[in-house]
Parts: structure tokens; C-alpha cells; sequence
């Protein structure tokens, strides 16, 4: 057994690491088809859009739980730091990479049953390789009333992988950490653990009431690197009676700003069911075609009037807001004219988009949209199509191609829903603050991040969603071309400047990428990171799973 009170590795390459004893045993274990160490694949897994590549020792593949506990166990034993992936499709945020060199990746993808579907109590029980598309293909398939909740980050992502890094959707159950009951974490000492009710082996109620009796314990294994998760419980939304996804468009910025008392009020009430999502006109120029390079040589940031002309070319104003509502006929138009109502005194142009209104468009945009007049309206039907398939459990890959923004080759014409966005070479970074749902909180940080993002010449690209009723989860992305170096080393300048802007400005980031792990180190206080280390203790003795992660490891040991 390993000394487990000597200081921890990062590295299985460091020396007291016996990683080729470890690969040994793991191969007994797994077959030689799950155990993968060529340069190949190291490279596949080393990947990433958030220019910070960390190359791994080795690629496990186990199968089942009980796989892992004996990955878990080897590694222990071998001193072999470890680090797990669901799909790897962690975009922005280090895709499949660990946060240092040298780890053995655990691609948890071959976990990937739906253990049960209960379509009365309307909750799924599964495996982190389940993937967005199986999961609602599944209920689909099996006529259950339900929907899953939706990300925009594509058909192939995985619910777990989302939900243990505390990411949202868009739908009422969007808060998707709230929507968990029940969790299955294999530990760094090989044990299972079980939370909530799933400590009682009999118990019926697992899957319902998250928090069983005693200490709630999920949280832990969140946005941590304590334990393996390998199963849990989540809920269901259930199909509603009437359906109604929504954009409403604000042509300036003053005009999103003056609506937001309005829309905090709504959201406070429960007006606003889904999570919406704010996007400004860079998020909505993206996704329709790349950055005018012939324009702009040499640049990355558009000017303001080759911003305004494409703005007006596309039609759209400086910022558009989506979201559903769900429930009775009645309920729905209620809501539809509360809405309404609200932004009544602002000026913002309220757009609702019922199946039967999207059909009809469809049908139209193919039959007539090739006439000058209807120029645009067939890209315009397919965005609201897509937005109404997220918001109703039809996940889709359309928004990922606004990651193209800098790529220069643009859009591939070969785009789809599968589309791999490291292969592709795509630049992007994402530092995502969480802020006051206030409109001062709102005006003051989007005009500090459109400076510094200004001083370092890129596009501020803007997400606001509101999270819940009090905060907005805020998303400032960094889109660069990955294959101009310069132009990378701007965009990593921009990103930590800004990093450390929001902590400044008391906007701590909601989730961290591997790159900005050891940026956080240096603002936590210590008492933090002390309870976070004997955490870590406790569930993890040899401090083998993911070293580096969300853990308090000091700033500046890379």
C-alpha cells in the first residue's frame, strides 16, 4: 500500500510512481483494447480549444463500476494519479484534458447504461457516459411523458459530466444540480459510497429525495476531485399539455438594461420557468458566418461600424433573449401575456414561437425562401427551431457554431450535430462569473469586460442566463485562432487578466477551466482550502484522483 502520508504526485511519470506496474495490472483488468498508452492516442486526449494541452501517461477504459474500483485500487497502490472524463466534450473548459501533464485518463464512456427509467415518478437513473442524445432518444423511443433537461453543448456531451461540474440548461429543471437525487462515487480508497437514502440498501426513495437523513453529501463530489462519480438519479420534466418557446429583441443595450427589473421580477415569481438566455448581437453574428477576415486583417475585433453593418445585415438588434414556457393552455397564455406585459414600458420586441407557428415557417422558408424578399428567413426558422428542440429535450450541436468565429477556414461545410470542436482546432475560453441579478451589477461588468477585452483586440462574445431567481450566470468568451500563435498567447493574456479582473470587481467564476485551476488558488482564503485538504484526506488518502482539481493546490506549480 502506498505511503499515503508523503506529498502528493501530479505526474504518474514523476518517480515514486510505479506506472508501468500500474499499466500491467490494468491491462490484466481491462484487456489491452481499454488500457491505451501510444503516442496516438495520448495526442487524441491531449486535444484541446482552451490552449492548455496537457498530455496524458495513459488511457483507461473501464466498463462497469466495479472496473473502477479496481482502477481506483491499482492506482492507489501504484501511486498513480488519475483523472476521470465522462465524453471528454468539455468545451472552453479543457475538453479531455487533466490539469497536469502526465495523468492516467479514466474515460468513463464505456459507462454508458440507463440503468432505469421510472415514467410514473418521471426520473432516470445513469451512467456518466450517457450522453444527452441517448437519454432523450431513450424516452422518445419508449413513448415516456418526459423530456430531459438541454445544454447547448451538444448531442454527445454527457449529462453526468455536465451536472458534477455544476453546468445548467435552459428548460425549468436548467439548475440541474437541483434535479439529482441519489448518487453512486467510487472513492480514492476504493470504497462506494452511496448518498442520501442509497446508504439503505432497501430503501425505495432514493432516486426522489436527495437529501436522506444525516449529512447531504452530493455537493462533495461536485466541482471536486474526492471520488469517482458512477451513477446517480436524475429528475425528469415532464411533457406539458401546451408549449411556447419565446425571443424577445433589445436593439440597444440600454434597452436589455432597463428591462432587467422587470425580468428579475418575473423570474422571482416564477413567471420566467426555463432559465432564459441573453445573448448579445456577437453571439447571434457568429453562429450566422466567421469574423470578417477580409475586412479586418490582422485583427480580431470588429469595428464599430463593420459591427453595425453586419448587425443590420443579419437583422438583429444589440441583444436577444429565448426561453419556453410550459404547463396548461391556460397557464401558458397567462404567462405569454404577463410577459408582455412586463416590457410593456421598455423597448424590446417580444416574438413567440409555437410549434404550429414554427411548422408554418418552415414550410414556408422552403417553398418561398429562396425569393429576394425572404432572404435570411431560413437560417432565422432554423435557429428558432433549435431553440424550441433545447428547450424541449431535443438536444442539438447549431449553437456550436458560433465557436467557429475565428477559425479560418469558417464553418466546416460538412457541420453536424457531431462535430468535434479539438479536432476542428477551435479556439475558444470561457470565464463565466456568476453576478447580482441587478441591472448596475449587469452594466458596470459588461462595460469592464468589453474594455479589457478591447486592450487585447477581440470581440467580447456575452451569455447571461438567469440561473435563478437572485443571480445571473454570466459566460465572457474568448474566441481566437488557435493556429496563429501570437494570437493564441493574446487570447491566454486576455483570459487570465480577466480571471483576475472578476475577483477584483467580487465576481468569482461559477466554474473554473483546467487552465484556470491555479488561478483560484490564489484567491481562496485559507481556512477554504484547509477544510477543502482534509476533505481530500479523508475520501481520497493517497490523493490519486485528479490532483490539481478544484482542490487548493498552490498557485504557480504548473
Amino acid at each position: 500500500m502506498a505511503d499515503d502520508t508523503a506529498s502528493p504526485l501530479v505526474s504518474a511519470f514523476d518517480p515514486r510512481s510505479d506506472l508501468s506496474a500500474a499499466l500491467r495490472e490494468w491491462r490484466e483488468l481491462l484487456g489491452e483494447a481499454n488500457v491505451l498508452s501510444d503516442a496516438g492516442t495520448r495526442d487524441h486526449y491531449a486535444r484541446s480549444t482552451s490552449s492548455f494541452s496537457r498530455r496524458p501517461a495513459a488511457i483507461l477504459k473501464p466498463g462497469t463500476r466495479d472496473e473502477v474500483v479496481e482502477v481506483v485500487s491499482i492506482a492507489r497502490r501504484c501511486r498513480t494519479p488519475l483523472y476521470p472524463i465522462s465524453t471528454g466534450q468539455n468545451w472552453g473548459y479543457g475538453d479531455a484534458c487533466a490539469v497536469y501533464d502526465g495523468q492516467v485518463i479514466v474515460d468513463l464512456g464505456r459507462l454508458n447504461r440507463i440503468v432505469q427509467v421510472d415514467s410514473e415518478l418521471g426520473y432516470a437513473v445513469i451512467e456518466p457516459g450517457v450522453t444527452q442524445r441517448q437519454l432523450a432518444r431513450h424516452l422518445a423511443e419508449q413513448n415516456v411523458p418526459f423530456w430531459i433537461d438541454c445544454t447547448g453543448a451538444g448531442p454527445n456531451s454527457s449529462l453526468i459530466g455536465n451536472i458534477v461540474e455544476r453546468g445548467f440548461g435552459h428548460s425549468p429543471y436548467g439548475n440541474r444540480f437541483q434535479t439529482i437525487s441519489g448518487m453512486e462515487v467510487v472513492l480514492g480508497t476504493g470504497d462506494v459510497l452511496r448518498t442520501g437514502f442509497g446508504q439503505y440498501p432497501q430503501a425505495r426513495t432514493t432516486h426522489l429525495y436527495p437529501y436522506g437523513i444525516g449529512p447531504y453529501l452530493d455537493g462533495l463530489f461536485t466541482q471536486s476531485n474526492f471520488g469517482i462519480v458512477t451513477r446517480l438519479g436524475l429528475w425528469l420534466q415532464p411533457i406539458p399539455e401546451s408549449f411556447c418557446p419565446y425571443i424577445v429583441l433589445f436593439a440597444e443595450d440600454k434597452d436589455l438594461l432597463d428591462a432587467i427589473p422587470q425580468l428579475q421580477k418575473l423570474r422571482l415569481n416564477r413567471i420566467l420557468q426555463s432559465v432564459p438566455h441573453i445573448g448579445n448581437d456577437l453571439r447571434a453574428l457568429a453562429s450566422d458566418a466567421p469574423f470578417p477576415r477580409d475586412r479586418l486583417p490582422g485583427h480580431a475585433r470588429l469595428t464599430p461600424e463593420v459591427r453595425a453593418l453586419l448587425r443590420k445585415k443579419a437583422g438583429i438588434g444589440a441583444w436577444s433573449m429565448s426561453g419556453a414556457f410550459y404547463g396548461s393552455s391556460r397557464q401558458v397564455a397567462l404567462h405569454k401575456k404577463l410577459l408582455k406585459a412586463a416590457l410593456a414600458g421598455v423597448n424590446a420586441k417580444v416574438i413567440f414561437l409555437p410549434p404550429r407557428i414554427l411548422a408554418a415557417g418552415q414550410w414556408f422558408a422552403r417553398h418561398f425562401g429562396h425569393l429576394a424578399p425572404f432572404h435570411g428567413l431560413e437560417k432565422k426558422i432554423r435557429i428558432g427551431a433549435a431553440l424550441a428542440g433545447m428547450h424541449s429535450g431535443q438536444p442539438t450541436g447549431a449553437f456550436l457554431r458560433g465557436c467557429y468565429w475565428r477559425h479560418q477556414a469558417g464553418v466546416p461545410a460538412d457541420f453536424s450535430d457531431d462535430t468535434d470542436l479539438a479536432r476542428e482546432r477551435i479556439g475558444i475560453m470561457w470565464m463565466a462569473p456568476i453576478i447580482p441579478f441587478r441591472r448596475e451589477d449587469l452594466a458596470q461588468l459588461n462595460q469592464e469586460m468589453d474594455a479589457l477585452f478591447g486592450r487585447f483586440d477581440f470581440d467580447c462574445h456575452v451569455t447571461v442566463n438567469m440561473i435563478n431567481e437572485r443571480a445571473l450566470a454570466a459566460v465572457y468568451t474568448i474566441e481566437y485562432d488557435a493556429e496563429d500563435e501570437a494570437e493564441t498567447r493574446r487570447g491566454i493574456e486576455c483570459y487570465e487578466a480577466g480571471v483576475h479582473r472578476l475577483f477584483e470587481l467580487g465576481y468569482p467564476l461559477y466554474r473554473a477551466s483546467v487552465r484556470g485551476m491555479r488561478l483560484l488558488a490564489s484567491q481562496r482564503e485559507a481556512g477554504s482550502c484547509d477544510a477543502v485538504e482534509r476533505l481530500k484526506r479523508a475520501f481520497d488518502p493517497g490523493a490519486i484522483i485528479a490532483p490539481g482539481r478544484y482542490d487548493g493546490l498552490k498557485a504557480g506549480r504548473d
